[in-house]
């Protein structure tokens, strides 16, 4: 395969009945593949082979339906949540430059403010042009697998987001791993919870158009309801969850997993940031018969990269590991000298080689070249590979442990720190069911943030007994909630922002 059109192509004839639904829509692969070739027919009329083109939508059947139309019409795709800031999608243009924009009409006017009148388009109406499916085969001649798929957004350090672009061959070849590995199959139903700008869900949409698994996108509001959430899980017999740390949290943290337990999920997937133990103990004990599975990977290389299968009877009193490379994935540790890493427990950054790399950061040359480099070890051939800016370092059996990020370390009274050491120590502590440390850099003081039922002077107490005195926080913060990112994750700037200065 060279085309993950050629995924749905395929779906859409040995597994007719398989669908993917919102929650207002259903539809067969059949239909989608239909609704795809009209959308991309109307664009193709458009001229926008190797461009990219803006999606304004809800996630939703009708953004599946914008994306795969833009590859019919030669193109490449870039999610526009509608969430985000009006000033934050300017941004985003400003990099991207897309000649287009799909949209609806409940969004029209947020696409109006960015876009000119002549570069927004109507979803409903590309919809209801007749496929030219000679044309479309014609541009589907031209293609090569190397062509961009799709870019994401990510924060960059400049204040400008940065757009990295995935082609179709590291998707290609990381589906096929990875639907392999897990063994997903027609017979799965997908709950798809990450939003489509966040790449946890290219997991969910190509695993499912792959194997004719259906996909059932999970509403937004739901995660505001663990109860309803978990109704909604059972009702729709839901198998596999390849779901953020953070909304797995959600639903462990009120206890939901004891209101409801949803029987017919055999494989969870996990990944964004570390997972707290006793959560993962909660589902562990709730769901006896599933798969859990860390993973582990930036955007930069395709989802994933490097996964740990969890093991019931293991203690894990080190963490949970990372684990090991997926399938023609080089991943490897580099020291400050540029030398491999091949010794357990010595830390290094996190590399990663193989065609799941992505093409770089969209209009952005000299960042591209800073973090997509050539391989130091190899210097006879030219060897593109990732530096993530994580940190990591092995066991005695190779297994790989997340140790930090480069820049993630602070300076606090005289030492070097690891915030995720602090954050460890503090979830282990007794009455805590979440934590997340921030560092004010301008006042110099540590803070704790932490959801649960313990008190600030026991936990500081027992903080003491567990930490050098300069990694105990100053001032420990108890939450109801965390604040959460677009990705799911924690919102370090937002709790600081509470504080009134800027965060680590």
């Amino acid at each position: 395969m060279t085309n993950v059109l050629e995924y749905l192509e395929k779906t859409a004839k040995l597994v007719p009945s398989g669908k993917v639904q919102d929650e207002n829509t259903e539809v067969t692969y059949p239909q989608l593949l239909l609704m795809s070739q009209r959308v991309g027919t109307a664009l193709a009329g458009l001229d926008i082979a190797g461009e990219p083109v803006a999606v304004l939508l809800e996630k939703s059947v009708d953004a599946l339906s914008a994306f795969f139309g833009v590859l019919f019409a030669g193109g490449f795709y870039t999610l526009f949540n509608p969430e985000l800031p009006q000033e934050r999608l300017s941004q985003m243009q400003s990099v991207l430059q897309a000649p287009y924009v799909i949209t609806d009409q409940a969004h029209k006017t947020l696409a109006l403010e960015i876009f000119s009148q002549e570069k927004v388009l109507l979803i409903n109406e590309l919809q209801t042009v007749a496929p030219d499916k000679m044309r479309l085969q014609e541009i589907r001649n031209l293609h090569t697998d190397n062509l961009p798929l799709y870019i994401n957004f990510t924060s960059g350090s400049t204040g400008t987001p940065k757009g990295v672009v995935i082609s179709h061959r590291s998707v290609l070849d990381f589906m096929d791993v990875f639907t392999a590995e897990f063994s997903i199959t027609e017979e799965d139903v997908i709950a798809n919870q990450a939003p489509f700008d966040f790449d946890v869900s290219v997991k969910d949409i190509y695993a499912a158009i792959k194997t004719g698994a259906d996909l059932v996108l999970v509403p937004k509001h739901l995660f505001s309801s663990p109860a309803k959430l978990l109704d909604f899980i059972c009702e729709h017999k839901v198998t596999t969850m390849i779901w953020a740390v953070s909304a797995l949290c959600l639903i462990s943290t009120f206890h939901g997993l004891d209101y409801r337990t949803p029987q017919t999920v055999n494989k969870v997937l996990f990944s964004g940031e570390v997972m707290p133990m006793k959560h993962l103990k909660s589902w562990m004990s709730h769901l006896p018969q599933a798969e859990f599975v860390n993973l582990y990977g930036p955007t930069e290389i395709t989802c994933n990269c490097t996964f740990h299968r969890v093991t019931r009877e293991r203690e894990y009193a080190d963490g949970l590991p990372i684990g090991k490379a997926f399938q023609n994935e080089n991943v490897f540790l580099l020291d400050e000298a540029d030398g491999l890493i091949c010794e357990k427990d010595k830390t290094g950054e996190i590399c990663v080689g193989g065609t799941a790399v992505g093409l770089g950061y969209y209009n952005a040359w000299q960042q591209s070249c800073e973090k997509f480099t050539q391989n130091p070890l190899h210097k006879k051939y030219y060897d593109r590979i990732y530096r993530t800016g994580d940190l990591g370092k092995y066991d005695a059996q190779g297994n790989l442990y997340f140790a930090g990020r480069k820049d993630f370390q602070i300076k606090y009274k005289g030492h070097r720190i690891e915030l995720e050491e602090i954050e460890k120590a503090m979830t282990e502590a007794d009455g805590v069911e979440r934590a997340c440390c921030v560092f004010d850099e301008e006042k110099g003081n540590l803070y704790g943030f932490y959801i649960g039922t313990a008190q600030r002077k026991d936990l500081h107490r027992e903080l003491s007994a567990r930490l050098p005195v300069f990694m105990v926080p100053g001032k420990l913060v108890q939450k109801e909630m965390f604040p959460l990112n677009k990705n799911g994750k924690i919102d370090r700037k937002a709790l600081k922002a509470e504080l009134g200065g800027k965060s680590k």
